[in-house]
């Protein structure tokens, strides 16, 4: 029989889930029954934090170690963004709990930091601005992600245009994503968690 997979997500508020109307209705939980959904036994835990900026991570990652982890989803960047953090210390904080992630057997996805620009109260003329800024931070992110062993995935422009489309998937504070908003973002990260799950067992396997 084979044991459950054990998948952490670790990160910020949209890690967390806030802004959804159900707990289930969370990053974690939907990515955990679209696994289940495959035929994959998942066994859950959000270590995320509402407000964690990248430098966070680590007391996340400490608490993650006990768990033995299969699989960790790290959704940060928003936070750093929004503090006006230095992109070259969020990203190398980022790298480091990567690196002990994978040191300790996980494999790990990274979610780079959302497009801040689709934010319905960002004023239109700072929007070009914005993106920039989340842009660099994206590229930053998964140049130190890759390099610490952790798959990207390519889900910002996707998410975000989604997003700027559709402003029901924000929730009621017009910041966080709504129960519709973490549907559409666990629809994006589907593929690159399956592709990640299968890719583990299949090197188990062998």
């Amino acid at each position: 029989m084979t044991a459950p997979l054990r998948l952490v997500v670790l990160g910020d508020s949209i890690a967390y889930g806030t802004g959804a109307a159900r707990v289930e209705d969370g990053l974690g939980p939907r990515l955990a029954q679209v696994l289940r959904s495959e035929g994959i036994d998942t066994e859950l835990t959000v270590l995320a934090v509402p407000g964690a900026v990248s430098r966070d991570l680590a007391a996340q990652v400490r608490r993650a170690a006990s768990l033995r982890a299969d699989l960790a989803v790290v959704v940060v960047g928003a936070n750093d963004l929004a503090r006006f953090l230095p992109v070259d210390q969020a990203t190398a904080a980022l790298g480091a709990a990567v690196a002990d992630l994978r040191a300790a057997g996980t494999d790990v996805v990274v979610v780079p930091a959302p497009d801040m620009s689709s934010v319905p109260f960002v004023p239109p003329a700072f929007r070009p601005a914005v993106q920039a800024a989340c842009r660099l931070m994206q590229q930053r992110q998964a140049v130190v992600a890759e390099a610490h062993g952790a798959v990207v995935a390519p889900v910002a422009a996707e998410v975000a245009a989604s997003f700027t489309a559709e402003p029901g998937l924000f929730s009621a504070d017009r910041f966080h994503p709504s129960s519709a908003g973490y549907a559409r973002i666990a629809a994006a990260l589907a593929p690159t968690v399956l592709a990640a799950v299968r890719d583990r067992r299949e090197r188990r396997a062998a």
